[in-house]
């Protein structure tokens, strides 16, 4: 989907995933290089030094699955959509976004659930809730799943159109 598809919901979900990545990669670059500095310095280091990064991580990660998602960059398996007609492909592409949807919001309700459980654990040092870090899970899920019914309906109203050996298909493609 190129940014002209993506609407404003699918900007805004770029830009807050590109928040997510420059702030995570900055503040884990940041510790990381003061807590080495630190150590060769004075022999010493900082006790959270080590915390922070194992939290942001995840969410580094998850921000990142999500633009690759929403740029297509994942891989994908698109011999079996080519080989069908153009109308199929279409119902074929929106059923199978829609499923992928409801899957992404099923793992983002089920990660909920677990939120209360995982809130108990905390870090050794900073005593921060596990939380966290399947809150980035949820999020990422549930990010994924709007971006799979915005890909459903953009599959829905691209009308069908037999493609060419050469051609990009015009319905965006399942990839699962």
């Amino acid at each position: 989907m190129n940014a002209a598809e993506t609407g404003i919901v699918g900007r805004a979900i770029a830009l807050a995933c590109r928040i997510v990545l420059w702030l995570s990669t900055s503040v884990i670059f940041l510790i990381l290089v003061a807590n080495t500095v630190l150590r060769y310095a004075t022999g010493s280091s900082l006790q959270w030094a080590n915390e922070v990064p194992e939290l942001l991580f995840p969410w580094l990660v998850m921000a990142g699955v999500v633009i690759a998602a929403q740029q297509g960059a994942h891989i994908a398996t698109t011999f079996l959509m080519e080989a069908l007609p153009a109308a199929a492909r279409r119902i074929v592409a929106t059923l199978g976004w829609l499923v992928v949807g409801a899957l992404y919001a099923t793992l983002a309700v089920a990660t909920f659930r677990m939120l209360e459980i995982v809130h108990d654990e905390k870090t050794p040092i900073l005593q921060l809730p596990g939380s966290i870090t399947y809150a980035c899970v949820m999020a990422g899920m549930a990010l994924l799943g709007v971006l799979a019914l915005q890909s459903a309906w953009q599959a829905w109203r691209t009308p069908p159109v037999a493609a060419s050996a050469t051609d990009e298909p015009a319905v965006p493609a399942a990839h699962w």
